[in-house]
């Protein structure tokens, strides 16, 4: 396999210091590339810009070279790069496949739950009439953009060719079951998760994504949003979480994991990378 067949990358979020979970998340990428002689990229996925801190975008850095990983430069930063999202946004608006929806999150989660199949159903919803549409705007209410599913499907002519490969699972089938109608950006912030990583991943020439398995559905939305935008379709591997010892994932937040402390505790990078099994 040439240098240039295989690029991975970490893309962490600078809302708080990275833990055990991250550690295995990042080794399992970077001993991907290393193993296929690729190419292992770093992405900051800041376009929280609330939550976002300059000490955690600095502390990532730190804790991912104190485990030994190193990385090309320059490094991504998703707040740079708000009109790369902006245009694809753009994009799709031009061809009538999103649409404005003003329901709260309360809101959406109600009609969920009165879905017929029950509160783990996608929200799925409809524009609304350009009269209504334009009495919310002028009000000034908050609002996000959504993909809406059944134009997309109209776009596409149908979606039963659309799939995405998971290493050790082969082609997987685009289920709209589970896709819904995305958020793809918000009133008062450019771009949500979906968009921006897909953008991300084809201006970097991602080849193969590899993440937790609790991003496994999200693979469904963005094969469908790469269809739409025309950008190439990377190879998937979702592998499994770290847990804690009650069986909950690691979070930011959790005392005395962070990969700070357990440097300040006295682990080495080594014990660490043992332990996680590498």
């Amino acid at each position: 396999m040439s240098r240039q067949a295989f690029v991975t990358r970490f893309a962490p979020s600078p809302t708080g210091y990275l833990h055990r979970g991250h550690a295995f998340s990042a080794l399992t990428a970077h001993e991907a590339a290393r193993a296929a002689h690729g190419r292992f990229l770093l992405r900051i996925e800041d376009i929280d810009t609330a939550r976002r801190r300059p000490e955690f975008i600095a502390a990532i850095a730190e804790d991912l070279a104190w485990l030994g990983l190193d990385w090309e430069t320059p490094v991504r930063v998703q707040s740079e790069h708000f009109a790369d999202y902006a245009a694809a946004l753009a994009s799709l608006q031009a061809r009538g496949l999103v649409y404005r929806c003003f329901k709260t999150r309360a809101a959406v989660a109600k009609e969920i739950g009165r879905a017929p199949h029950g509160p783990a159903s996608p929200y799925v919803g409809a524009p609304l009439q350009p009269d209504e549409e334009a009495r919310l705007i002028s009000q000034g209410l908050p609002y996000a953009w959504r993909l809406s599913l059944a134009a997309a499907e109209r776009a596409l002519g149908g979606l039963g060719a659309l799939a995405f490969v998971e290493e050790g699972e082969g082609p997987v089938a685009l289920d709209p079951a589970r896709i819904g109608d995305p958020i793809l950006a918000r009133k008062d912030l450019g771009v949500a998760y979906h968009l921006a990583v897909v953008v991300d991943d084809a201006a970097q020439g991602v080849t193969h994504v590899i993440r937790g398995e609790d991003l496994r559905e999200a693979a469904h939305v963005q094969r469908l949003l790469q269809a739409l935008l025309v950008l190439p379709t990377p190879a998937y591997r979702h592998h499994p979480l770290i847990l804690r010892p009650d069986g909950k994932r690691f979070a930011k937040r959790d005392a005395g994991e962070t990969l700070r402390d357990l440097r300040a505790h006295g682990v080495t990078p080594q014990a660490l990378r043992r332990d996680l099994g590498f």
